[in-house]
C-alpha cells in the first residue's frame, strides 16, 4: 500500500537495492547535492531503475536537467523513473521554465493512460499543476476520473480537474459526489472551480452527505454554518 506524504500523495516502494545498487544510487543521491554534474548524469544510464531516478533528481536539484532529459525519463520503461520524472514535471522550479510545459504537453496524456496505476496517480497530480495545459489535459484526466480501476487515481483525477478549471472537466467533477468518501471529498473541494446552477444543487445536496468531511467542505465553500453531530 502506498504511504501518504504531506501533499496527499502517495510514496511507492520496491524492493530494497542490493549494495552495489544502493552505492551507485547514493552517488547519484551525494552528486545532486555536491553539483557533480558528471557524475549524476553518467548514471542517467545506469541499468537499476532506483538509480536512474536518483540521477534525475540530482540534476534537477542542480538546475541542470535538461528537457531532453526530463522527456527521456517520462518515457523510461521502469515505472519508478517515470513516477520521479513527473514529480518534476509538477515542481515549482520546473513550471518556471517554459521548455517544461512542453514536454508535459507532449508526454502527459500518454501518462495519464500508463499502465501502471501509481504513474497514472503522479500523472494526474503533475497534470493539475499545469492549468496552462488544461485544453490538452482536461479529456485524459476526465478519463481516469470517470473510468480508471483504481480510486486513488480517480481521486487524484478529480483533485486534478479542480485545479485546471476547464469546464469540460465539471461533470467528472460532479460524477465524483457520487463515489466513494475520499472522491467525494476531492470533488466537493474540487466544485470550488466552477459556476452554475448544478455546481450549488451538488454542494446543497454535499450538506446532507453521510461523511463529515465532506459535509465540512460543502458548508466551507457555500458559506453557511453547519449543525453538530
Amino acid at each position: 500500500m502506498p504511504e501518504p506524504t504531506a501533499d496527499g500523495r502517495h510514496v511507492h516502494h520496491g524492493e530494497a537495492p542490493g549494495p552495489e545498487v544502493a552505492e551507485r544510487r547514493r552517488r547519484a543521491v551525494l552528486a545532486g547535492h555536491h553539483d557533480d554534474e558528471a557524475t549524476a548524469r553518467s548514471l542517467l544510464a545506469d541499468p537499476e531503475a532506483v538509480v536512474r531516478a536518483a540521477a534525475v533528481g540530482a540534476l534537477e536539484r542542480m538546475g541542470t536537467l535538461t528537457d531532453d532529459d526530463l522527456a527521456h525519463a517520462l518515457a523510461d520503461p521502469d515505472p519508478a523513473v517515470r513516477r520521479r520524472a513527473l514529480e518534476v514535471v509538477g515542481s515549482p522550479g520546473a513550471l518556471a521554465r517554459p521548455g517544461v510545459a512542453v514536454v508535459a504537453g507532449a508526454s502527459l496524456p500518454d501518462l495519464l493512460a500508463d499502465g501502471d496505476p501509481s504513474v497514472v496517480e503522479v500523472a494526474c497530480w503533475a497534470a493539475g499543476e499545469h492549468p496552462g495545459l488544461a485544453e490538452v489535459l482536461v479529456g485524459p484526466v476526465t478519463a481516469v476520473a470517470t473510468g480508471h480501476d483504481d480510486p486513488l487515481c480517480r481521486e487524484a483525477a478529480v483533485a486534478a480537474l479542480g485545479a485546471l478549471g476547464h469546464d469540460d472537466g465539471r461533470a467528472a467533477v460532479l460524477g465524483g459526489l457520487a463515489e466513494r468518501a475520499t472522491i467525494r471529498r476531492r470533488a466537493v473541494l474540487a466544485l470550488a472551480a466552477f459556476e452554475g446552477a448544478d455546481v450549488e444543487a451538488a454542494l446543497t445536496a454535499a450538506l446532507d452527505d453521510r461523511d463529515w468531511q465532506v459535509r465540512q467542505a460543502a458548508e466551507d465553500l457555500l458559506g453557511v454554518e453547519g449543525q453538530p453531530d
